[in-house]
């Protein structure tokens, strides 16, 4: 089981990375709560293009994924 298999479209990818921002500056701005903490996961997962969830589900929302043969 290979969990940095990228399974993540590019749109997807962008998105997750605009929330995890989003969830970060609630640190900082905002209620300043260490709830937007949880902004770090969704950075790191679209930054990997890879989803561990998605890897457990055997589920891909990338279509023409090259997957590198280590």
């Amino acid at each position: 089981m290979d969990l940095l298999k990228q399974n993540e479209h590019s749109i997807e990818r962008a998105i997750r990375i605009i929330v995890g921002l989003v969830l970060l500056s609630l640190v900082f701005i905002g209620p300043k709560t260490m709830f937007g903490l949880i902004g770090i996961v969704p950075i790191l997962t679209g930054a990997l293009g890879t989803c561990p969830i998605y890897t457990l589900l055997g589920f891909s929302t990338c279509k023409n994924c090259e997957v590198d043969k280590a």
